[in-house]
């Protein structure tokens, strides 16, 4: 059974009578099942977590199919704890959020048509949610955070360099042209043998490593644009790893040690190198002054990641946020803090006629990198 991540209300700090429109997000994209309740103020009313960690952990990874019948065992009961939290009703919330893509689309269907009934039996409008977007905009319900600004979004399935004008207004920068960050911390946890999420096993594993121990390669530094690219380094781990094996009998603690504090450098290195790019066209049409730098998204809790990030943005002039620990991992928060945001700016929005989708690139404009398929452009 799922284990809650985090159930609780999150009460505002000055105790004032929070602020309408108030907003219902639902987020079932991956394997967190989650909801909160946003006020237009930004206080965040209520906010639960369930998560699927020990469900997936033996396999490595997300199954889909075990994601999505966990969402329809729990999202009803989490939904009611939520609105329990705030002590509201339906009849209470303005709108209804939900995470309509990208994701799992088993995942996304339960979290999407659930809301769709909620919005219906209550008569309010329903809000299709881009999940990258939550993400996007989170440093504005937690940070304050004005538009413009830079974005790193760097999580499981996504990393990207994305200038943020406004809601709905997205001009990408910089993309991976295979694996995501987040993708190739697991991959590489799993081929070391440490346990899953494997991005925090990785990070944990490095704090006793020699992250000079292995020169691995850097993909695509100094090369032209800001594109990412990590498959070669995940392969140079495997590498590494089996070359270890062979010439001790074993891979032991130590080299696990050594190889995650030296993959954990590389990729630093490498997110800071194309970071700086992207800061150097931003500020062709941002301006002179200092400029706001977000990184959001599960890899964004990363402290190693973030020192580096932090103090590249200090040489260039740039201003770091980053959203608290809880708030850059998979979130209803984000959800209803980014339906709100539509919300503000269309009060007459209702999205009841739009369906999940596996793919929803946040750019649309921009060129997809890695194929197209059946399910749309890689986002």
């Amino acid at each position: 059974m799922p284990t809650p991540l985090e159930s609780l209300t999150i009460k505002p700090q000055n105790q004032k009578t929070p602020k309408r429109p108030f907003v219902l997000g639902i987020e079932t994209s991956c394997d967190e099942t989650a909801a909160a309740v946003v006020s237009a103020d930004k206080q965040i009313l209520a906010h639960r977590i369930l998560s699927q960690v020990e469900d997936h952990a033996a396999y490595g990874g997300v199954v889909p199919e075990i994601a999505a019948r966990q969402h329809i065992s729990n999202l009803d009961h989490l939904l009611e704890g939520v609105l329990g939290d705030c002590h509201m009703g339906l009849k209470d919330i303005d709108a209804v959020a939900a995470t309509t893509g990208p994701g799992l689309v088993g995942g996304l269907m339960v979290g999407v048509m659930t809301a769709k009934a909620l919005a219906r039996a209550a008569g309010k409008p329903f809000i299709s949610v881009n999940h990258l977007e939550g993400h996007a905009l989170t440093a504005r319900l937690s940070n304050h955070i004005p538009f413009p600004y830079l974005l790193l979004l760097v999580s499981g399935g996504h990393c990207q360099l994305l200038s943020v004008q406004g809601v709905g207004r997205y001009r990408r920068l910089g993309t991976t042209i295979d694996d995501a960050v987040g993708e190739a911390f697991d991959k590489t946890a799993k081929l070391l043998g440490l346990s899953y999420p494997g991005g925090p096993s990785v990070e944990k594993a490095a704090l006793q490593g020699d992250e000079d121990r292995f020169k691995l390669p850097k993909p695509l530094l100094n090369k032209p644009g800001c594109d990412f690219s990590f498959s070669g380094l995940k392969t140079a781990v495997r590498r590494t790893a089996e070359a270890c094996a062979a010439e001790r009998g074993a891979l032991y603690p130590d080299d696990r040690a050594d190889i995650c504090a030296s993959f954990q450098k590389t990729v630093s290195i490498c997110l800071v190198n194309r970071l700086k790019r992207a800061m150097a066209l931003f500020r062709e049409t941002a301006g002179d002054g200092p400029l706001p730098l977000v990184v959001a998204g599960g890899v964004a809790a990363n402290a190693y990641l973030r020192r580096d990030i932090t103090k590249a943005a200090e040489e260039e002039n740039f201003t770091f946020h980053a959203p608290p620990p809880g708030l850059c991992t998979d979130n209803g928060a984000m959800i209803a803090w980014a339906g709100l945001e539509r919300f503000i700016a269309d009060p007459d929005i209702d999205d009841k006629d739009t369906s999940p989708r596996a793919r929803w690139p946040l750019d649309s404009d921009a060129a997809a990198l890695v194929g197209k398929g059946k399910k749309g452009a890689k986002s």
